[in-house]
């Protein structure tokens, strides 16, 4: 006679074994299905039957789902891109004015199997003013938005004038901003001027930034609008980047230069356009640069004269901080007119879209 409970132990195992087995079964059955109905939708936020391209914001929301999907993967048009679980994300779009942009989605199963689609989305992006100098508050440049950097020699460009924190070189007057370069010995320098960085102060990353300026004259003079990456301490330069929006030189009247400075393109090598305003020195003219992930394009008076490709290998993805300042001869202000003695850039806003 069989063991009773010898018979009742290994009843109990192999109803064990069965249900372990089908339960392995039913999970490698759903792991396998197979991958499809990839669908995708991309919202603009703030869509209405009145607003088709959404309120301005950029913001574009977007859905993915595919049958038996572990995850998705969305490649936007600026070089980034997003993995998702859900299927759900949002992205940013930064160019200004109404564009269409094309998004890969990418869905993944199990087996390294995959769906791709390409989805249009057309998007208004109406940057808002996000910080401004308009230079009509006290008689000196308002401590809140910038420091008066001090020090000779152009930090390597072998300039001539020495920056100093003195209202002889950088007041306010008639809501305008003074920036004065003087013929006057100073700390081994013959020439005093001012340099006004934002550094600490306000820094940013991506924007429109306009200034109204006019420019000095004279033989040497090297007036500046530009910014500089706000890591230069642990990147030094030019791997933290350097965008001019405005240069020029008094020995090349009515030459409007725009810059890029980074590595493999910087110095006489920068990545450079530029364009011929022949009043510069006795009009007001507005220059502009328009900064966004994929370009930074450079204006004048909102005439576009130079158009730089940006991508996320270049040091154009961070912060940055502003810099107005006059220099005097150097790399590249040249040679100094002897009979120079003084000559002044006024500018009469700073203003930050974004």
């Amino acid at each position: 006679m069989k063991n009773p409970c010898y018979m009742i132990a290994l009843s109990l195992l192999q109803l064990l074994l069965v249900s372990c087995s089908s339960s392995d079964t039913a999970d490698t059955n759903i792991a396998v299905g197979t991958l499809s109905n990839l669908n995708v939708t991309a919202i603009a936020d703030g869509y209405s039957e009145a607003q088709p391209n959404g309120d301005g914001s950029g913001m574009v929301s977007l859905s993915a789902t595919a049958e038996n999907a572990v995850g998705y993967y969305f490649y936007y048009p600026d070089g980034t891109s997003q993995y998702s679980e859900t299927g759900i994300d949002a992205h940013l779009f930064r160019e200004s004015g109404l564009n269409s942009y094309s998004i890969i989605v990418k869905a993944f199963g199990t087996n390294n199997s995959s769906l791709s689609q390409t989805i249009t989305v057309s998007v208004n992006f109406t940057p808002v003013l996000a910080w401004q100098d308009e230079f009509d508050t006290g008689t000196s440049p308002s401590a809140e938005n910038w420091t008066r950097e001090t020090g000779g020699n152009g930090w390597g460009n072998n300039e001539s004038q020495y920056y100093t924190t003195s209202d002889e070189n950088s007041f306010l007057s008639n809501g305008m901003l003074h920036i004065v370069l003087k013929k006057q010995p100073f700390e081994n320098q013959n020439y005093t001027s001012a340099r006004l960085i934002s550094h600490g102060k306000y820094q940013f990353t991506y924007g429109r930034i306009e200034i109204r300026a006019k420019l000095p004259t004279g033989g040497g003079t090297w007036p500046a609008l530009w910014m500089l990456g706000s890591n230069f301490t642990s990147a030094p330069w030019p791997a933290c980047g350097e965008l001019d929006i405005m240069e020029q030189i008094g020995n090349d009247p009515g030459k409007v230069h725009g810059t890029l400075h980074h590595p493999g393109h910087f110095g006489a090598n920068g990545s450079n356009g530029h364009t011929m305003v022949p009043d510069c020195s006795t009009e007001f003219h507005v220059y502009k640069a328009d900064w966004s992930p994929t370009h930074i394009k450079f204006y004048v008076d909102d005439n576009l004269f130079y158009t730089f490709e940006n991508n996320a290998s270049l040091p154009f993805n961070h912060d940055f901080f502003l810099i107005l300042n006059v220099a005097m001869g150097g790399n590249f202000g040249g040679a100094i007119d002897p009979a120079f003695v003084q000559s002044e850039m006024l500018v009469d806003y700073v203003r930050v879209y974004r």
